[in-house]
């Protein structure tokens, strides 16, 4: 299944599934690899002590989990809840819960108490392994959730809490990994809430594998000899779990783990340096800050991938990143239901700025306009992927009107809006919620972004379109200048004719406004809804 060419068409033509009917997560990223004390995990902690942990202690650790939690009561199919951060627990109460045939629930640190009560609420979780800072925010909770049966903290016990490592070391370390199949529940994702309530996206084992093609080819054909990878993504969302964590880790190639509690920039660029990182997946916002970091080179660096996906780079950063890491960044598509469709790979088939890229061979992606069908070359229209897929989820929790939404006449449709070219490039234009209706126009606010992006005052901006009397909407943007820039009337004035001489008239902010920060999804994208609420 393993991608493998010279060219992208030597890709897609030579690229087959093989799926099997039986199929678990821990003992694809775990199991299989036992018997060479390899390094799995190379953890750095707040203080910059490391440790690294083989693929033997990692299936020690999640043997005994699996054995404390079935004593516990939880059994195949039943969910449970992992509040950790980026770390050796984390991996290890991942592998315990798909080895015995449960249901993880990857949840977000920094969510507060109504963010878990109603995930942990709407899934009927019956267990909770997270640390001190995820007990206090869950002890208000219980009462809430009944189907809460038991909480273990890393950091050990407490009033109505179990700890980790008592019960661990108590626990026996042989334990049966259930036989599941592929198309068997492993873990639920709920989407980051950007159009509405958030929703869980329930994934079966096979998932893993739908990833695996995603991540070789924006990694230029990973795993190549002494790779080793690391994201700042937290391993509660589709990107750090599905699109780093377990591929590596299926790969056998070791992961470095670090939580940084707010993302530093000039930090980033030490820890890939101190651990010889050599691939990275890093969220579009990570890279516009890290843009902003003087003489980054002394720190040694030396990476040999780096993938993007969420928001689109544009040229600016896309330059930037030749000239830092001497590379491509490969920016990539998808979403949590269906992730890594479409991608681009440097090393095999040239780049063309402002594209998502081709298809990733094993997918089928398309653009369809309102009555389902494909439609030409250059059309705009939604984003679609053809099923069956062994990427796609499910189904969404206890939401089955959302799911038959989501999937009709056997595509997926992402509710993204955009078109293919003649040699099959994807070119993401919008969510289709975000697409600005001014006067007779139907304007995608990624083409304006990226042109501001270019402006020498501009570090970070949103477009979105905002009431306007007569022309139903009009451009509105958003800028974070850069440091040491002073916002003015002048500088609004020279960002618009900027727009306007390099877009076009119509498509130019007609409104500015100047801010510190941008709201944010916990994922690193841009809340344009709130920004639209604003005005």
């Amino acid at each position: 299944m393993a991608l493998a060419g010279a060219s992208y068409a030597a890709l897609r033509d030579g690229f087959a599934w093989n799926i099997p009917e039986r199929f678990n997560i821990a003992a694809a990223v775990c199991d299989r690899h036992l018997g060479g004390r390899r390094t799995a995990l190379i953890h750095e902690d707040a203080r910059g002590h490391a440790v690294a942990w083989t693929f033997e202690a990692v299936h020690d650790a999640a043997c005994r989990l699996a054995n404390v939690l079935a004593a516990h009561g939880v059994k195949r199919g039943d969910r449970v809840g992992i509040l950790l951060p980026q770390g050796p627990e984390a991996l290890v109460a991942h592998c315990a819960v798909y080895r015995m045939g449960a249901v993880a629930l990857p949840l977000f640190l920094l969510f507060g108490p109504e963010a878990l009560e109603y995930r942990l609420g709407d899934i009927g979780a019956v267990a909770v392994l997270t640390n001190a800072p995820g007990t206090e925010k869950i002890a208000d909770l219980r009462e809430a959730l009944p189907a809460l049966r038991l909480v273990v903290s890393t950091d050990g016990a407490s009033d109505g809490v179990a700890g980790w490592a008592t019960l661990l070391q108590a626990a026996s370390s042989e334990h049966r990994l259930v036989d599941t199949e592929a198309d068997d529940p492993a873990m639920i994702i709920y989407t980051s809430g950007t159009t509405g309530n958030p929703k869980g996206a329930l994934h079966a084992h096979r998932v893993l594998l739908g990833h695996m093609p995603g991540v070789e080819m924006p990694h230029d054909l990973f795993p190549q000899p002494g790779d080793r990878f690391w994201t700042p993504a937290d391993w509660a969302w589709a990107g750090g779990l599905l699109d780093v964590l377990l591929p590596s880790l299926f790969h056998g190639v070791p992961v470095v783990a670090k939580r940084m509690a707010k993302f530093d920039p000039d930090e980033a660029f030490a820890l890939m340096a101190r651990h010889q990182v050599r691939n990275a997946f890093m969220p579009p916002t990570a890279l516009k800050m890290m843009r902003q970091v003087v003489d980054p080179a002394r720190h040694g660096f030396a990476m040999r991938s780096i993938g993007s996906g969420g928001e689109r780079l544009g040229d600016e950063v896309l330059e930037w990143g030749r000239a830092t890491f001497g590379l491509t960044i490969n920016e990539f598509y998808g979403q949590t239901e269906a992730n890594l469709l479409v991608a681009n790979c440097a090393s095999l088939m040239p780049t063309k700025p402002g594209s998502m890229g081709r298809a990733v061979p094993g997918h089928t992606v398309a653009v369809l306009g309102p009555d389902g069908r494909e439609v030409p070359h250059g059309t705009a229209g939604m984003i679609a992927a053809r099923g069956p897929d062994p990427v796609f989820f499910l189904r969404y929790w206890n939401n089955p009107e959302a799911t038959a939404e989501k999937i009709r006449d056997g595509w997926l449709l992402t509710g993204d809006t955009g078109h293919r070219d003649e040699e099959g490039y994807f070119w993401f234009h919008a969510r289709d919620d975000d697409v600005i209706s001014s006067g007779s126009y139907r304007i995608g606010p990624g083409e304006i972004e990226e042109c501001l992006m270019k402006h020498p005052a501009v570090a970070m901006v949103a477009v979105v379109g905002v009431p306007d009397a007569l022309r139903g909407e009009v451009v509105k943007a958003f800028i974070v200048p850069r440091e040491g820039v002073a916002p003015d009337a002048t500088l609004e004035a020279e960002i618009q004719a900027y727009v306007k001489t390099r877009l076009s008239a119509h498509e130019y902010p007609r409104k500015i406004a100047f801010r510190t920060s941008l709201p944010m999804t916990v994922t690193g994208k841009i809340r344009r809804r709130d920004l639209r609420e604003e005005g």
